[in-house]
């Protein structure tokens, strides 16, 4: 097992993710007895979702002591399981409120995979990384589009009570704002000339698990608070 320094703050930063994911996906595990039955599924898939981040972080650890860098790959493999799990999630969130349809579900599964499997192609130079950036940031704007326009929103507009409406409000700031370090980060990669260093995988370890780990929780803490006492434990 590597030593670290003490200024190594790449290292730091992946510990300090899988920690940090490793305690959320317990908390939300845990929370699935402190919500109704209808919540537990986006509850899990927020619990796995952080549990692949544990296990890309621990692999981009590992690579970082031997290398002293980390190929941008692997920071992907562990985006292209998360995202369409935490989209899967903000699916089943809305369908608290109202049924939505399989086609809906389906097309976010696929636009989700495709966003992240696109831009990876794109940086890896096994497509042109203009239109790799473009199409990329063409699906995550149909995932917004969705949250903002769709009927996931229609859905949640018709939710009873505010904590559904202010959960889907921090869950679309999460989308909107987190994940927008991705694009950012695949844009100065590609055109700004940037190079992939110990910077860029520093900020993408910060932004994971803020986006995880406040992602994971707002679902939780919505779910617990639309479920009435008498409800829990079903």
């Amino acid at each position: 097992m590597a030593v670290f320094e003490t200024t190594d703050l790449t290292a730091a930063s992946y510990s300090v993710a899988i920690f940090g994911l490793a305690a959320t996906a317990v908390l939300l595990l845990l929370g699935t007895a402190w919500v109704g039955r209808a919540w537990k599924v986006p509850v899990v898939l927020c619990a796995i979702a952080a549990l692949v981040g544990v296990a890309a972080a621990w692999e981009g650890r590992v690579a970082w002591g031997a290398a002293g860098q980390v190929p941008v790959v692997y920071h992907y493999v562990g985006w292209a399981v998360s995202m369409p799990l935490q989209v899967m999630a903000l699916y089943f969130f809305a369908a608290t409120s109202r049924r939505l349809g399989p086609g809906l579900f389906w097309r976010l599964i696929v636009v989700s995979v495709l966003m992240v499997f696109v831009r990876y192609l794109g940086e890896a130079d096994y497509m042109n990384a203009t239109l790799a950036f473009l199409i990329g940031l063409m699906f995550w704007l149909y995932v917004l589009g969705e949250m903002f326009f769709g009927r996931m929103d229609d859905a949640v507009r018709e939710a009873e009570g505010d904590h559904v409406r202010r959960g889907y409000f921090w869950l679309r700031l999460i989308v909107t704002i987190g994940w927008a370090i991705y694009p950012i980060g695949n844009f100065l990669t590609a055109f700004a000339g940037i190079a992939d260093t110990w910077a860029l995988t520093i900020a993408y370890n910060l932004a994971d698990i803020l986006n995880r780990m406040a992602f994971g929780v707002a679902v939780l803490a919505t779910g617990a608070l639309s479920t009435p006492q008498e409800q829990r434990h079903a």
